[in-house]
């Protein structure tokens, strides 16, 4: 009998050991790669290193949509809305009132996630279909304002130019290889964010309330405001990226951030693997950086990726690299 229970626990060991294994390898894996990108500046041609900090900013938003989709289970098709606002509040900030760049970035966030609050707090008991077309109408309602030059600070139809990069210790970061360097240090300041919330409690309840939210209830849980939660982080996160974008490009419009740039943040997401730091980031490539590998068919990179989300929903539909088992 003893001898019965030993053979039976040996693949349970294993299978133990083997998850063990991949977990420490990507623990491993991911600041090596992390780190091996701070040589890009130093490699790469110019088109190059502005192509690496773009891919840093939009996998910064796309890790805040996967808070509020993967982690929270909301649907949520107006992530663009909370990027453009960061990027439009440190514009208007910096441009308008002369605010050093640098100073905004509070303010962004602090906006984002404020506005992420108010909006989701009378939406959040929708659910499916119904949460994902209010937030597609925000998105309308964002880029219609915007374009209506919003008390006259938005520059209308064509956005606002001239946003400058931040100055530090009297170093103007003003070349793409600086401001390249400060989007991937802030992209690693998010992911470090994003382990320590999957190992809290709030990240945990996020989950709690995606896999079983009239358990979640049962318990206690006041699943109402956990949701209003997920949306101001996710929003404030978005507000950073947004301000980084700003930065990167000299201008905001907002041609940068209408409905079709929320689907694809959304496809991201569902693409990677929801839940999934390292699918995210893939998912982000595959959107950003791949295209440029094959330059004459950059073009075609919506009906790729399009036809990439097709292919993955039918053959892995839990994403090209899903969250691993047993994360509650």
């Amino acid at each position: 009998m003893n001898q019965t229970s030993q053979t039976s626990s040996q693949p349970v060991a294993s299978e133990h050991t083997a998850k063990g294994g991949g977990i420490r390898f990507l623990t491993i894996l991911g600041p090596v790669l992390w780190l091996a990108g701070l040589a890009i500046p130093s490699v790469m041609s110019p088109a190059w290193i502005t192509i690496g900090g773009i891919f840093a900013i939009y996998a910064i938003v796309a890790l805040s949509q996967d808070i509020v989709l993967g982690r929270a289970g909301m649907y949520d098709m107006g992530h663009a809305v909370f990027f453009g606002v960061g990027a439009y509040t440190s514009a208007i900030l910096s441009l308008s009132f002369n605010w050093p760049i640098l100073w905004t970035i509070p303010v962004a966030i602090v906006v984002s996630a404020a506005l992420g609050g108010i909006l989701s707090a009378p939406i959040v008991k929708l659910r499916g279909d119904y949460l994902l077309v209010v937030t597609i109408g925000f998105n309308a309602i964002f880029v219609l304002a915007m374009k209506n030059n919003l008390f006259g600070l938005t520059g209308g139809a064509d956005g606002l130019f001239g946003v400058s990069g931040p100055t530090l210790f009297g170093h103007m970061f003003g070349s793409q290889s600086h401001l390249f360097y400060l989007n991937w240090v802030v992209l690693a300041v998010v992911l470090w964010l994003m382990r320590n919330l999957d190992r809290s409690a709030l990240g945990r309840t996020f989950r709690y309330i995606k896999y079983d939210e009239l358990a979640a209830t049962t318990l206690g849980v006041n699943a109402r405001n956990y949701k209003v939660a997920a949306f101001a982080l996710s929003a404030g996160i978005a507000g950073l990226a947004g301000t980084l974008f700003a930065m990167q490009l000299s201008a905001v419009s907002p041609g940068s951030f209408q409905f079709t740039d929320s689907v694809v943040l959304f496809a991201i997401v569902l693409v990677g693997g929801q839940a999934s730091v390292p699918g995210v980031l893939l998912g982000t490539a595959m959107m950003f950086v791949v295209p440029q590998i094959f330059t004459e068919f950059a073009q075609y990179r919506y009906l790729v990726f399009g036809i990439a989300m097709i292919l993955v929903m039918i053959l892995r539909p839990q994403g090209i690299w899903p969250a691993r088992k047993g994360v509650l």
